[in-house]
């Protein structure tokens, strides 16, 4: 398995089960860092994606579930595959409700770990292009007169020209003027379009 450029984080304060681990990551192409403590892993400045992280449940600081908590707040989107030779099955259900790839018992085999991996780089490079896709759209919506993002937001919520013109008090001429350029500005080819943008960035048909 020949994997250039992916690099595996492991934090597991049982140095012979990081050494076990890099070993085989290594092995099958990978790059890999290893980390004691789950601090030390978010002080860890050059995290290379795409990627995952295999964590142990029971680190000497926070466990497992409070890192991944942590991650989540921090918005590191890294899935996450859970090790544990302490886990029990509410344990392994909150890890997967809170979105980790896996939870493995240990001993695992080689397969399941390499094969939970897999699945984690592949989902992890979908997030990289959603996220990289809600920054574009960002930065298109930086460039509107806030006269054009209220026309962008009502429009998001469903809203006819007509509809707005008559919110607005003002011409449906002015409405449509307003919305070609909200269009020509978000590189929309159509309304549905230009929704599908609203969605993406957290523009609900609740926001006003």
């Amino acid at each position: 398995m020949n994997n250039p450029g992916h690099t595996i984080y492991i934090v597991d304060d049982d140095i012979s089960i990081c050494r076990a681990l890099s070993l085989l990551l290594k092995s099958h192409g990978f790059k890999v860092e290893t980390f004691m403590r789950a601090a030390d892993f978010l002080a860890f400045k050059h995290l290379k994606l795409p990627s995952c992280l295999v964590l142990d449940i029971q680190l000497p600081d926070i466990n497992g579930l409070a890192l991944q908590d942590a991650m989540a707040g921090r918005k590191l989107a890294i899935p996450i595959i859970f090790i544990t030779g302490h886990g029990d099955i509410p344990m392994s259900v909150k890890a997967m409700k809170a979105g980790a790839i896996d939870f493995l018992p240990k001993p695992f085999t080689e397969k399941k770990l390499l094969n939970a991996i897999t699945q984690a780089i592949s989902k992890n490079k979908i997030q990289i292009k959603e996220l990289a896709e809600i920054s574009k759209i960002k930065r298109r919506i930086k460039t509107l007169s806030p006269r054009e993002l209220e026309v962008f937001q009502l429009v998001a919520k469903g809203m006819l020209s007509k509809q707005i013109a008559f919110k607005r008090g003002i011409t449906l001429q002015t409405i449509k003027v307003h919305r070609s350029r909200v269009m020509q500005k978000m590189q929309a080819k159509t309304v549905t379009e230009l929704i599908h943008f609203a969605q993406k960035i957290g523009f609900t048909s609740s926001q006003h």
